[in-house]
């Protein structure tokens, strides 16, 4: 493909929400955010048509123009997975997992849209797989009776719903030049915010999204494991809300102000959560002689500090917001930059995206 430009409108297409943001690149490390949006949207969308609108809707929010796009899927049914293989070229590894993935991944594969990239400690982790090829780290390859092993981060989307989104962003007229999954771009975004702590530390980041929580553990630049949590903001809404008995947004503000009540019904639909982060924390360490200090929390559901707190007290550990735009400088209009402070926390994916249109 010809050379990027040096803007772009960043994506990402929840289940709940649609955010946006636009960013430029000003120098090689110098990043500047003129523009932010969300959007409530259906959870479902019949058509390429119903989608571009409401992708249409969120661009006309974001206002501005930019010479590029990205976009990021938040979607149950993708796949993601790490896998270990001996040192492999991309595009053999792609065609073995579209042609025997029942073998590789223990899941036939025919129907998803896949690609692969080495997970290395040198920071790859699946972006710009065609690009790095099939170069692993020494420190990230493992030796099976003899034979070194390389581990590769697999994505893959269902094809119709690759199409999906292909068509409606055509019939937005800004067509989409990378299409990545949410998780991977969470995973970019805090690299580039949090540099020193991506490089030195472990670390987990817990994603809590409309339908699923996503959980990617990481460890001195290198993506140790990623899992998803069927457990997500409806989860909470359908238990506050008592299954629709209660206004949703009264249930919300109850909790918010600290109704007892609802603080104690937000605890106990929290500890599902907690125990899965838990089981995930436990299982990473128990194959490493790492251990988990302080856990990143991002989505909307990190707005609340009642949900914070009651995930810190379940799991021994400070659960803090994080930050996607922490190195990025900001352009904002006054009502934008406002509003700022509570909207970042659910931007990661979207600026993720950007980020990774703008470093390649």
């Amino acid at each position: 493909m010809g050379k990027r430009g040096n803007s772009v409108i960043g994506i990402d297409l929840g289940k709940h929400v649609f955010k946006g943001v636009v960013l430029h690149r000003k120098g090689q490390d110098r990043y500047v955010l003129t523009s932010y949006a969300s959007r409530d949207v259906p959870e479902n969308h019949a058509s390429a048509d119903d989608l571009a609108q409401q992708v249409t809707l969120l661009l006309k929010d974001l206002g501005g123009s930019a010479k590029g796009c990205a976009v990021a899927v938040s979607d149950p049914a993708s796949l993601l997975r790490i896998i270990e293989q001996p040192d492999t070229p991309i595009d053999l590894l792609r065609n073995a997992l579209r042609l025997n993935g029942l073998a590789v991944l223990n899941q036939e594969c025919k129907d998803f849209v896949l690609d692969c990239a080495p997970v290395s400690a040198n920071g790859t982790n699946g972006h710009a797989a065609k690009e790095h090829g099939s170069k692993g780290s020494d420190q990230n390859a493992a030796r099976t009776n003899g034979v070194a092993k390389t581990k590769y981060l697999v994505g893959g989307m269902l094809r119709p719903t690759v199409k999906q989104i292909s068509d409606a962003m055509s019939k937005t007229r800004v067509p989409a030049e990378i299409l990545q999954l949410a998780p991977v771009c969470s995973f970019n975004a805090f690299e580039l915010a949090y540099p020193e702590i991506f490089a030195n530390d472990t670390f987990l980041l817990l994603d809590m999204g409309h339908l699923q929580s996503t959980v990617l553990i990481g460890s001195k630049k290198e993506l140790v494991l990623v899992r998803s949590i069927d457990y997500g903001g409806k989860s909470l809404a359908q238990a506050l809300t008592a299954n629709g008995a209660l206004d949703g947004d009264a249930a919300r503000l109850m909790m918010e102000q600290g109704d007892g009540g609802m603080a104690e019904i937000c605890r106990t639909s929290l500890m599902r959560l907690a125990t899965e982060v838990r089981n995930s924390i436990g299982f990473f360490e128990g194959q490493r002689e790492e251990s988990i200090q302080r856990i990143f929390v991002s989505g909307g559901l990190a707005r609340t500090e009642t949900i914070l707190q009651a995930l810190s007290d379940e799991l021994g550990l400070p659960c803090e917001i994080w930050d996607p735009l922490e190195m990025c400088e900001v352009a904002l209009p006054a009502n934008k930059r406002q509003a700022l402070p509570s909207e970042f926390v659910s931007l990661n994916v979207a600026c993720g995206a950007a980020f990774e249109y703008l470093r390649n």
